[in-house]
C-alpha cells in the first residue's frame, strides 16, 4: 500500500503554525474541527439515554398501545444503530467521510423532527429507524474525519475531547430528558433540531473531505448485509433476552442466527476483493484488545447510568427532574479528565492503555464505594455523590484511552472502518449491559430493593473490572504493536485484501 497523504500532512497544511494554533487538514483550526464533529456525537450519545425518561410519558399519550409495541420505540433505535455502524464506516472510507457524515446528520435531524411529529406509535417507531440510521452513519464518519483531519501531534487531545463530549452526552441524557419531559415528551426529540442544523451548516465550511483513494472494485454489498444482519440479530436477542429468558429457544436461536451471519461474513471477507471488514484489522493485538475491552466497559457504563436513574426514582422516589440533577455532577467530571488529565497521563505512563486500566479500576472502585454506602433512606450528599464524582473521573480516563488505543492500530486508509468497529463495540456493550441490568432488577418486585441494587452494583463493578483486566493484558504490553511500522503492516495487509 502506498503512503497515504493523510499519514503525514505537509507542515503548511497540518500541524503547529506560527500563530500558535494547531491546524488540521486543509489549514482548518483543530479546535473548530473537533467542535463540529463533537456536536454530532453529543447528539447521538444523548439520544441513547434521553428517551428512557420519556418512555412513560409516551405511553400515557397512547394508552391503547401494549408495552411490547411501545418497547420498540427504544429497541428499533438500538438495533438499527448497531447494525449500520461498520458498513457505514466502510462506505465513508470509500466514497468520502464528510459526505457520509453530512448525510447521516441530515437523516438524524429529519428523523428527530418526524419523531416529535409522530401521531402514533407505529409512525414514531418508523421515525426512530430513520434517526438510528442517521446516527449509525454519522458517528463512525465523525471519528474517522477527526483521525484523518487532525495531525498526529494534536490527535490525543482531540480524541480526548471528542470522546469526552460523547460520554457527556450519554451521561447527561437523564438530566436533559428529566427536564424536557416536563414540557412535553416530543421535546426530547426536537432538542436535536437546533444542534443538527448548526452542525450541518458548519460541516461543509469547517470539515475537510477525505477518503481512501486506493480503493478499487465494487464494495461487498452482500457482506455488508450479512454483517448488518449479524449485529442486528445480536442486538435484538440481547434486548429481548430478559423477557424471553437467557436459556430460551428464542434467544438461543437468535444468537445462533447472528453467529451464522457473522461467520458467513467472515468467509466472504477472506475472499472478496473489497470486503466490508479487512480481517487484518482484527489481527492487531491492540485493536482487538480495545474492541473487547470497549464491549465490557460500555456494558458497565450503560448499566451504571440506567441503574442510577432506576435507584433514584424507584427507591428514593425522586422525580425525573430531581433524578437528572442528582446524576449531573458525575458527567461534569468527564470533560476535564478526558481532555486534560488522560492525555497527560498517557504521555507520562507510555501510552493510553495504562490510563485505560487506571480508569476502569477507578470506575470499579466507584461501584464498590456505592455498594458500601447504599441505603433505602435518601442521603445523596454522603452516600451517592462521592461515587458519582469518582465514576465520572473514571469515565473521563477510560473512554478516550480505550478509543486512543484502538485507533492507534488503524491505518489511515481504514479510519472509517476501524471507527465503525469500535463504535459497534460501544453499542453492543451498552445493549448487553442494559439487558443484564434489567434481568437483575426484575427481582425488585419480590425482594428487598436495596439488596437487589447491591446485586446490580456487583454486576457493574465486575464488568468494569473485566474491561480493566483485558486492557492490562492486551493494551499495556508490547508497545511495538502501536508503532507506525505496525500500522503500515496493517495497512499493507488491508491493502492486499482489497
Amino acid at each position: 500500500m502506498s503512503a497515504s497523504p493523510l499519514t503525514t500532512p505537509p507542515a503548511s497544511v497540518a500541524g503547529k503554525r506560527t500563530d500558535g494554533k494547531d491546524r488540521g487538514l486543509g489549514g482548518r483550526p483543530v479546535a473548530a474541527i473537533v467542535a463540529v464533529l463533537a456536536l454530532a456525537v453529543f447528539m447521538s450519545s444523548l439520544d441513547l439515554f434521553i428517551v428512557n425518561l420519556a418512555f412513560p410519558y409516551i405511553g400515557k399519550e397512547f394508552p391503547g398501545t401494549s408495552l411490547g409495541s411501545l418497547s420498540w420505540v427504544l429497541n428499533a433505535y438500538t438495533i438499527v444503530f448497531a447494525a449500520v455502524l461498520v458498513p457505514a464506516g466502510r462506505w465513508a472510507d470509500r466514497i468520502g467521510r464528510r459526505r457520509v457524515f453530512a448525510f447521516g446528520l441530515i437523516a438524524f435531524t429529519v428523523g428527530s423532527l418526524l419523531c416529535g411529529l409522530a401521531p402514533g406509535v407505529p409512525e414514531l417507531i418508523g421515525a426512530r429507524i430513520i434517526q438510528a440510521a442517521g446516527g449509525g452513519l454519522m458517528v463512525p464518519a465523525s471519528l474517522s474525519l477527526l483521525l484523518a483531519s487532525v495531525p498526529a501531534n494534536a490527535r490525543s487531545g482531540a480524541i480526548g475531547a471528542w470522546s469526552a463530549v460523547g460520554a457527556l452526552g450519554a451521561a447527561l441524557g437523564p438530566v436533559v430528558g428529566g427536564s424536557l419531559v416536563q414540557l412535553n415528551w416530543r421535546w426530547v426529540f426536537w432538542i436535536n433540531l437546533p444542534v443538527g442544523l448548526v452542525a450541518i451548516a458548519l460541516a461543509a465550511r469547517v470539515i475537510p473531505e477525505s477518503k481512501d483513494d486506493n480503493t478499487a472494485g465494487r464494495p461487498d454489498v452482500v457482506g455488508a448485509a450479512l454483517l448488518a444482519a449479524a449485529v442486528g440479530l445480536l442486538a435484538f436477542g440481547l434486548v429481548k433476552a430478559p423477557a424471553w429468558g437467557w436459556a430460551s429457544a428464542a434467544f438461543l436461536g437468535t444468537l445462533a442466527a447472528a453467529v451464522a451471519c457473522g461467520t458467513a461474513m467472515v468467509v466472504r471477507s477472506r475472499a472478496h476483493h473489497s470486503p466490508v471488514i479487512e480481517l487484518g484489522l482484527l489481527r492487531s493485538r491492540v485493536f482487538s484488545g480495545a474492541f473487547v475491552a470497549s464491549i465490557l466497559y460500555y456494558a458497565a457504563f450503560g448499566a451504571f447510568v440506567l441503574n442510577a436513574v432506576e435507584f433514584l426514582t424507584g427507591v428514593w422516589h425522586y422525580s425525573a427532574v430531581r433524578a437528572g440533577l442528582a446524576i449531573g455532577p458525575g458527567p461534569l467530571m468527564v470533560l476535564p479528565f478526558a481532555s486534560l488529565i488522560a492525555p497527560r497521563l498517557a504521555a507520562r505512563l507510555g501510552g493510553p492503555g495504562r490510563v485505560a486500566v487506571i480508569g476502569c479500576l477507578v470506575n470499579a472502585g466507584a461501584m464498590v464505594l456505592w455498594y458500601a454506602q447504599i441505603q433505602a433512606a435518601p442521603a445523596y450528599l454522603t452516600h451517592l455523590l462521592p461515587a458519582q464524582l469518582l465514576g465520572g473521573a473514571g469515565v473521563g480516563l477510560s473512554i478516550p484511552s480505550l478509543l486512543g488505543s484502538g485507533t492507534s492500530a488503524v491505518p489511515p486508509a481504514r479510519f472509517g472502518t476501524g471507527s465503525g468497529i469500535l463504535n459497534m463495540a460501544r453499542q453492543i456493550g451498552t445493549v448487553l449491559g442494559v439487558a443484564g441490568l434489567v434481568a437483575v432488577l426484575s427481582k425488585l418486585a419480590i425482594g428487598d430493593p436495596v439488596t437487589t441494587f447491591r446485586h446490580a452494583l456487583v454486576l457493574i463493578a465486575a464488568l468494569f473490572g473485566g474491561a480493566g483486566a483485558v486492557a492490562a493484558v492486551l493494551l499495556t504490553a508490547r508497545r511495538g504493536d502501536r508503532s507506525p511500522a505496525a500500522q503500515r503492516r496493517g495497512g499493507r495487509s488491508a491493502g492486499r485484501s482489497s
